[in-house]
């Protein structure tokens, strides 16, 4: 059953809100103009509007202006800012944090998140999860992807696995476990972008 409490931080009103506090606290040193703010959250623009405009209120962010556009970013200086950042790398940071490191290996094409942390991301009810499952497509080296993993298990506070399979199989519905991802939420990771904006 789908709930409308964002599940992976209860304490925040959405996980829209979660997901523009992620990609503006996690990364404190980009600046966003809002639609490409949007884009990078995947929703219209009116509502990351509605977002930023709170976080101006709340000081949590803060806003340049450059000719027509309104740059926006985390302000640093808040007192709640340390304590949110590891609220949301815990909870939202993998939408930021996994792409960040992912985009620097070479021969990733494609990454998912799946399992649970997917699930409680898209509403499905259940426990916190205790890991992050992770699907790259492509053919990167082990190593890379190893030491990937470990990095960001360490800056996301859960334990991370990922597991690679090439382009081929990843079409290939007809394989149980690639049916059985696709069943389920799952979230495509941004790892052409990286952390860029």
């Amino acid at each position: 059953m789908k709930s409308t409490v964002p599940l992976l931080a209860p304490l925040l009103r959405s996980n829209l809100q979660g997901d523009v506090l992620a990609v503006l606290l996690l990364s404190p040193e980009e600046q966003w103009n809002i639609t490409a703010l949007a884009e990078r959250v995947a929703t219209n623009l009116p509502s990351v509007l509605r977002e930023i405009n709170r976080l101006l209120q709340g000081g949590i962010v803060r806003e340049r202006k450059l000719g027509r556009n309104r740059m926006i970013s985390a302000n640093r200086a808040h007192p709640l800012f340390h304590p949110l950042v590891q609220m949301l790398e815990y909870s939202y940071g993998p939408l930021v944090v996994l792409p960040e490191i992912l985009s620097g290996i070479s021969g990733v094409e494609k990454a998912y998140i799946y399992g649970s942390w997917a699930a409680r991301h898209e509403g499905v009810e259940g426990t916190d999860p205790a890991d992050i499952d992770v699907l790259v497509v492509g053919t990167p080296n082990r190593l890379a992807i190893a030491d990937a993993a470990e990095a960001a298990s360490r800056r996301l506070g859960r334990e991370v696995n990922i597991r690679t399979i090439s382009a081929e199989s990843w079409k290939d519905d007809s394989e149980y476990f690639i049916r059985s991802i696709k069943e389920r939420p799952i979230l495509e990771l941004d790892v052409e972008r990286g952390s860029d904006s």
